[in-house]
């Protein structure tokens, strides 16, 4: 997924139909006005921007919202189109610059997002948070009017309420659950309500709920993808050799999605770190005194309902509890552009108390509840990098607007925390909420949140350190973790990762950590998914006879993969036989036992290990080695010949060349159980594999008296190749070698390549 979206809960809409118009898009830029030049220009001279010796922008201004305006303007410097890209994605405009293809997309986005209903919401916003988002806005088109060269593919003035489309930084979105084949598949067909049936449709049985599920949860090349997520871990005080408390920030994401920055201003703000393009947050970082991780949780926060539905008089009802309530309408209109010139598309779109039809199974409708609060979900995006203590985080979490992020939390009086996501509805007990539940029952509806008091958390665990790598909470603390029979089912749907036992490997009785030991850590090059499927494999080569051929042909390696030590590395053959055999397993055993997508990791490697044939072991040894030796000749093929990293053009979709320039990349995919993730693989017309997504940004920091940090940016902070800063951290992104960051004014002296104010 490379375009982010947002958690969204669906609020019950009005009954009626609506006409939904999209802004006006393919018109050429509007020659900004004098006042109003003259207005912007005197808020960018309260700003100063200073670039260090890696481009990374350093932004100040006496309020917050000149540090806003500056760091949007300073990420519009270094990418404006991956920020015009997340927003026509976040409006559902992406189809009128993209045409057609996007279109399902943008219709499914425009399910939860009505640019008029933002309006509102802008106006009944704090004004603290309408200043930011004025600054945003003004930002983006002072820098539009400063660079007439630059031409938006649709956007070409922002408006402050558009802020409010995109409030969560994370990779894709709740919103992203819906099926676009089954979205696409429903609203196709007619759906006319002609006349009342002559049987009264009935609610779905027991059965028939129990055989519904989303429709991409097995889907066997959702389990091949790298898993998306990331990588958080806390040091206490206590456990570090000079008694100050450590965080690593690991987040796995596609290249190139977020900038790196920091922004500070006479009211306090003093943030660095990672920012989706676009947002005026940190999203994963520090400030002077706190620091936090989000990683992907397996929080069950969004619902789908069985609706069950009637044609009467021409219009369409469903059924909740023994009533009929009229199903709502409403009206859309998408445009692209074609050869012949711009098209529009209309759709109806029906809509019950829970929200949005999102495709049909048999008779009955499907519809999907998720949050939609962008007010405090801005909010608590904004004010958590202005937290400085575990009491004041604990505030920004009670705005409950973040709806699947776990989150590690330090600061510097010592606390180490973890939250679990803290938009949790409600629900009663008795109901399979991994499946759709009965919509005409009001027993399955949302029953208000979980409080924070009420979700997972944990604070300053006696075992010294806390850590989420994708992978259930009850593991992240050792010995004091959390303990799932304390919560309700539904908080946690996930299990444990390959990850999750590399770091618990790596954490326990580890009592003297350093910055240094926890950038070791982050990069550790074992990968335990291995430990089972090998020695399985092993044994039936073992048992072979001598007279089988295999006992031969795959001698070599097994032997390989006998003496290696588990470990990645850029010279190591054992690594690249053991992921390509791994790979094929994989694709061979996961349709046997459909996996969910996030347990397919283990699921696969205990299946492996325990129940799957000699032969199933032996064959896919066999077909990967034979795909190394097609591809490079032999299967004898060190690591780094395969698995590298190439940044040759700015585009939002990576191109990829063989006889190009590339860097060889020793980690691995994650589901291998790499904590420094990679998630690479062959394209059309490549032999060599090249990597998307996984370590995009990768911090280590410890909170003493003055902060200590390192970090790292996949390539580097620009995305235009002509800059000297569009690679220049690439060698060291691979090799794992972060750079000092640049917190305090005094080490900027001697690394600014320059400063200024926007516009200049």
């Amino acid at each position: 997924m490379e375009s982010p979206l947002h958690r969204r809960r669906w609020r019950c809409p009005l009954a009626g139909t609506f006409l939904l118009v999209l802004l006006p898009a393919f018109s050429p830029a509007q020659p900004i006005s004098t006042p109003e030049l003259t207005r912007l220009r005197h808020e960018a001279a309260q700003v100063t921007i200073r670039r260090d010796d890696w481009g990374i922008a350093h932004v100040s201004g006496q309020t917050d919202a000149d540090a806003v305006f500056g760091m949007i303007y300073a990420q519009a410097e270094d990418d404006f189109p991956r920020i015009e890209r997340n927003y026509l994605v976040s409006l559902g405009r992406l189809s009128e610059a993209e045409g057609e293809k996007a279109m399902w997309e943008d219709l499914r986005q425009q399910l939860f997002i009505d640019p008029t209903e933002l309006q509102r919401l802008y106006t009944q916003s704090p004004a603290w948070l309408q200043k930011l988002m004025n600054a945003w806005a003004d930002g983006l088109n002072y820098y539009l009017a400063t660079h007439p060269d630059v031409h938006p593919a649709v956007i070409h003035h922002f408006e402050p309420w558009m802020a409010l489309s995109f409030t969560e930084g994370s990779i894709g979105g709740d919103i992203e659950r819906v099926n676009l084949k089954a979205l696409s598949a429903f609203y196709t067909q007619a759906h006319e309500a002609v006349s009342a049936s002559t049987q009264p449709p009935h609610p779905p049985t027991p059965r028939e709920l129990a055989m519904l599920a989303d429709p991409d949860r097995f889907d066997p090349d959702k389990l091949e993808t790298e898993p998306q997520g990331s990588n958080g871990i806390v040091i206490a005080a206590s456990h570090t050799v000079d008694h100050h408390p450590l965080l690593l920030i690991n987040p796995h994401t596609s290249f190139f999605f977020r900038s790196e920055l920091q922004m500070t201003s006479g009211e306090g703000l003093n943030a660095y770190g990672a920012v989706t393009w676009g947002q005026f947050f940190i999203y994963q970082g520090f400030n002077d005194r706190a620091g936090w991780m989000h990683t992907s949780s397996g929080v069950d926060a969004v619902d789908e309902y069985v609706e069950t539905v009637a044609a009467r008089n021409g219009h369409w009802f469903y059924k909740y509890g023994n009533e009929w309530r009229p199903v709502t309408e409403r009206t859309f209109t998408l445009r692209y552009p074609k050869p012949s010139g711009i098209t529009t598309r209309t759709f109806t779109a029906y809509f019950t108390s829970h929200g949005p039809v999102i495709r049909a199974e048999g008779d009955h409708w499907i519809t999907i509840q998720l949050m939609n609060i962008p007010i405090a979900a801005l909010e608590q995006s904004y004010l958590r990098t202005k937290a400085r203590t575990y009491a004041e985080y604990w505030k920004t979490m009670e705005l409950q607007a973040n709806s699947s992020n776990n989150t590690l939390f330090v600061d510097a009086d010592g606390d180490i925390a973890y939250f679990h996501g803290n938009f949790i509805p409600r629900r009663d007990p008795r109901f399979d909420y991994t499946r759709p539940v009965d919509g005409s029952d009001p027993s399955t509806d949302w029953h208000g949140l979980l409080s924070v008091e009420e979700t997972p958390h944990l604070l300053n665990p006696k075992s010294g350190y806390l850590f989420n790598v994708n992978n259930w909470p009850w593991t992240g603390a050792g010995a004091s973790s959390l303990r799932a029979s304390d919560y309700p089912a539904y908080v946690e749907m996930g299990g444990e990762t390959a990850r999750g036992q590399h770091a618990i490997r790596l954490l326990t009785h580890h009592p003297d950590f350093t910055l240094d030991s926890l950038l070791t850590l982050a990069f550790d090059s074992y990968l335990p998914w291995f430990d089972k499927p090998i020695p399985a494999l092993v044994k039936a080569w073992d048992a072979l006879p001598d007279a089988d051929p295999r006992k031969a042909q795959l001698a070599e390696q097994v032997n390989t993969l006998r003496n290696w030590d588990h470990r990645w590395g850029v010279d190591s053959i054992a690594t690249s036989l053991a992921i390509f055999w791994g790979t094929e397993l994989r694709s061979t055993l996961s349709p046997k036992i459909k996996p969910d997508a996030r347990t397919a990791g283990l699921a696969v490697q205990e299946y492996a290990a325990t129940q799957a044939t000699p032969d199933e072991l032996l064959s896919t040894l066999a077909a990967a080695s034979a795909k190394l030796t097609a591809s490079f000749g032999t299967w004898k093929t060190p690591w780094g010949q395969i698995n590298r990293f190439q940044r040759l053009t700015g585009d939002i979709q990576q191109p990829f060349n063989d006889a190009a320039p590339s860097i060889p990349v020793g980690f691995t995919s994650s589901v291998w159980g790499s904590l420094a993730a990679f998630g690479a693989h062959a394209y059309p017309g490549t032999k060599k594999w090249y990597g998307t997504v996984g370590n995009s940004f990768v911090a280590v920091v410890e909170f003493g008296p003055r902060i200590r940090a390192r970090a790292i940016t996949a390539g580097g902070e620009s995305g235009h190749p002509s800059s000297p800063h569009f690679d220049d951290e690439a060698q060291r992104y691979v090799s794992g070698n972060l750079r000092e960051v640049y917190f305090y004014p005094d080490q900027l002296q001697g690394h600014t390549e320059r400063v200024y104010h926007p516009g200049e």
